[in-house]
């Protein structure tokens, strides 16, 4: 068992500038250079379970760039665990989002902590005291004991939770608090996530963010987006349809080389059907399930609309050992539906080969959606809403977690209030894709929100405040 060390490249805060005004500048420059003086000398670890899939591995993708670029010596490592470790973590993880599963037994300590002390003794001969150390979710809990010992300040960040906590929530709480309590600070996305024996003076809300400039989110000409998904099969393509090319991050250049795995029945939808699109991990909670019922059930087939429910190929999220069930499931789902209906709808599996290639494609496809949809039971906070905001998509969500703090109900999206409501989801779907000017509205005002409130440049802020005030700074 290994350790891994994902390599982090420097990014130039003065990116931020023609998006945020001099004075949100002036403010970035100034965090930066306090930054630089409170760490000189220490370094920052990020510490989670995967480089790849999921918000958490791509926020720590886009800030940590820009920590170095301001002279911050950041650091990624990635714990490795077997298959019943994640398993575990995994009911962990539904437990804070109140979804029912087996009580957690001295087996499942026995097994967490087997696998978080085989990481902690590598850990350890990393860090030195002093440095900062910032795990993130469950999956690290364990950690934060053995890096408090060796002199660090250590700081749990939590990505995940419920509005109303209930019984089962207390009770995976119970299972996680005793590694949790010797921690310098906690930080949370919203302050209904906070838990009710965490030392409020040492918890800190800061909402996530996205990167304007990865490649998920970069700007895409309207060609590039139709020949990526063209090459991929999410889309029919013409004979006109020119390569399927992206640009790096790096600035280099990049082409998709891969296909989707698609289930559907005959071709892919012309590029001029409205394609309604839901992207997300195959996880219960995204109710991918949810989402293709009430399209099938109570959209309007005269509208012409497709559906595409678009996640990973499961085998390269390897921290989420649910996803291949969710999936099936979905499938079993799909070839139900009546005929006509399963016409309308295709389940999209995206390559994770080259996690750059895979940002390409999220990217086309939520540039290229008519309405994004982001129908979750529960959210931390729902990154992918985000992301499609900033791209002046219309959005229909659910009105949980953090969701609700993005999107302004009939100003920059629509809520819904009953994520379980599908007729609900079927009648927004029906006015936005039947009204593509009050689609179009609601989507240029998403991207004004995210301007004001979701992008990294305000989250690098708060945590260069958070941690200098650890710091004494």
């Amino acid at each position: 068992m290994h350790l891994s060390d994902v390599t982090v490249p420097v990014a130039d805060l003065e990116h931020f500038s023609p998006l945020i005004g001099e004075e949100r500048l002036a403010r970035l420059r100034a965090a930066a250079a306090s930054a630089r003086e409170a760490f000189a000398g220490r370094t920052v670890w990020n510490v989670n379970s995967t480089a790849s899939g999921g918000g958490v591995a791509e926020m720590l993708a886009a800030l940590l760039p820009y920590a170095r670029g301001a002279g911050v010596d950041a650091r990624w490592i990635v714990i490795t665990g077997d298959a019943p470790f994640f398993a575990i973590t995994k009911r962990v993880h539904n437990g804070l989002h109140g979804v029912p599963g087996a009580p957690f037994g001295r087996a499942d300590r026995s097994c967490y902590e087997a696998v978080t002390h085989r990481n902690a003794e590598e850990l350890v001969a990393e860090v030195q005291a002093g440095d900062v150390v910032i795990l993130h979710d469950p999956q690290t809990a364990g950690l934060v004991e053995p890096m408090t010992r060796v002199g660090a300040k250590v700081v749990w960040r939590c990505h995940i939770g419920i509005d109303r906590p209930d019984e089962v929530v207390t009770q995976t709480w119970a299972f996680l608090r005793p590694y949790l309590e010797s921690a310098d600070a906690y930080v949370f996305s919203r302050t209904t996530h906070v838990p009710d024996w965490a030392p409020a003076d040492r918890v800190h809300i800061v909402p996530p963010s996205i990167d304007p400039f990865a490649v998920k989110n970069a700007e895409m000409d309207p060609a590039a987006v139709r020949a990526i998904l063209a090459h991929t099969g999410i889309v029919l393509g013409d004979g006109e349809t020119g390569p399927p090319v992206f640009t790096r991050r790096d600035g280099s250049p990049g082409r998709v080389d891969h296909r989707a795995d698609v289930i559907r029945t005959g071709p892919p939808p012309s590029p001029e059907t409205p394609l309604v699109v839901q992207v997300s991990r195959w996880d219960r909670l995204k109710d991918m399930a949810g989402v293709m019922a009430g399209f099938a059930e109570h959209t309007d087939p005269g509208l012409g609309a497709h559906l595409a429910l678009v996640g990973p190929n499961v085998s390269g999220v390897t921290d989420d050992p649910e996803g291949g069930e969710v999936l099936d499931a979905c499938h079993r789902a799909w070839r139900e539906l009546p005929h006509a209906e399963r016409a309308r709808v295709q389940l999209v599996c995206l390559p994770m080969y080259d996690l750059e290639e895979n940002a390409a494609i999220v990217n086309a496809v939520q540039r290229h959606a008519a309405v994004v949809v982001q129908k979750s039971l529960a959210e931390g906070f729902g990154l992918t809403v985000a992301e499609a905001m900033w791209k002046a998509r219309p959005m229909v969500a659910s009105a949980v977690g953090g969701i609700a703090d993005q999107i302004v109900d009939g100003d920059s999206g629509v809520l819904l209030h009953d994520p379980t409501d599908g007729a609900a989801l079927g009648a927004a779907l029906d006015r936005l894709v039947g009204d593509p000017e009050a689609a179009g509205r609601l989507g240029e005002a998403a991207r004004q929100r995210v301007v004001e409130r979701f992008l990294g440049e305000r989250h690098l802020r708060q945590y260069a405040d958070l941690l200098g005030s650890l710091l004494g700074g």
